[in-house]
């Protein structure tokens, strides 16, 4: 996924309300941008540091920048992570059209936010003449309190342990399941969960593996000029294990 234009270098002075940050820009002027992540960011939103905008096409949009990426310093120098969650299903798109996830390679479409379960939307549905269908929600994770260990949430989501129930119900119909975490740093070795930030997530995890979900984990490459879908890493949970 490249960034449509140049993104622009500022320092953050505080991030609030969660979708919110004030940043000041190299020419001394202060910017209120957009923050496109629900989560916590532990570790991220840390004043002073140096952050990446994006600015809109659109005039008419109220805010004109939005935080893209952060460089931080997580255990293997500094590094750039994507802060921008809203990003990850185009990157799961653009890593299924070119076969870069080949755990979910061969299907002949992949349909997007397609309604099932009782009130969900998956990000893909993947279908192929002759195969069961897959049903895969994608999680951007940003969270790495250890170095080379990603962990996911960074919050409690009761949202994402709603997902996890939805795709157990997939299963148990007979169709294909996949959780896929992409993790927004290069640095990450492994994933595991944050079973202490949110315990509920952990066991709708458990009861998701256990009812034949599957789950992998992919890192992303990240620069200035795009973000794209590298490589697998190891996930570090079966059924009941702690983090």
């Amino acid at each position: 996924m490249r960034f449509s234009g140049p993104l622009m270098r500022a320092t953050l002075i505080r991030r609030y309300k969660r979708f919110l940050a004030d940043v000041a820009l190299t020419d001394g002027s202060v910017e209120t941008v957009h923050v496109a992540n629900p989560g916590a960011m532990p570790g991220l939103a840390v004043p002073g540091a140096t952050v990446w905008l994006s600015r809109s096409a659109n005039p008419a949009r109220k805010l004109a920048f939005s935080w893209e990426l952060v460089e931080v310093e997580l255990g293997a120098g500094p590094e750039l992570v994507v802060v921008n969650t809203a990003h990850a299903n185009t990157l799961a798109a653009e890593a299924l059209a070119s076969g870069a996830i080949a755990e979910l390679a061969g299907y002949a479409t992949a349909r997007r936010e397609v309604k099932y379960g009782t009130k969900s939307r998956i990000d893909f549905l993947l279908e192929e003449p002759g195969r069961r269908p897959c049903y895969v929600e994608v999680k951007a994770v940003t969270l790495m309190r250890r170095p080379g260990l990603a962990e996911f949430p960074d919050a409690v989501t009761a949202r994402g342990a709603r997902h996890l129930d939805e795709l157990c119900a997939m299963a148990a119909a007979g169709h294909r399941a996949m959780m896929l975490f992409l993790i927004q740093m290069a640095s990450a070795e492994r994933l595991t969960l944050a079973r202490d930030i949110d315990p509920r997530y952990g066991q709708a995890f458990d009861r998701a593996l256990t009812a034949g979900v599957e789950a992998i984990a992919y890192r992303c490459a990240v620069s200035c000029e795009q973000t794209v879908v590298a490589d697998r890493v190891p996930l570090m949970e079966q059924a009941g294990s702690p983090s």
